[in-house]
């Protein structure tokens, strides 16, 4: 790998993980549930960004194995909070 290839990796993964810290904190400070929602899905899809950016460092294909399996459950995690909170507001 090439050290031009290794500082944008580097520089791509302390982005996303800077991103990260900012939706956790929206997570913790969100104004209502659906904000906090999104916040929540948006963290796992930049923790899947950073598994394959770490995966493309270090040319290992176990961490992206790894990605794809966080993305399944994470696309079904949101689907289900999501009819939980639309199921909720019908009750009221």
């Amino acid at each position: 790998m090439t050290a031009v290839f290794a500082n944008v990796v580097g520089i791509a993964l302390a982005i996303h993980l800077l991103l990260i810290a900012l939706c956790i904190v929206r997570v913790w400070r969100g104004e209502n549930v659906i904000d906090r929602l999104m916040a929540a899905d948006l963290v796992a899809t930049l923790t899947l960004a950073v598994l394959v950016l770490v995966t493309i460092g270090k040319r290992s294909s176990i961490l992206f194995d790894t990605a794809l399996g966080l993305a399944a459950v994470g696309f079904v995690g949101t689907i289900l909070l999501a009819r939980y909170i639309a199921s909720e507001r019908r009750e009221r």
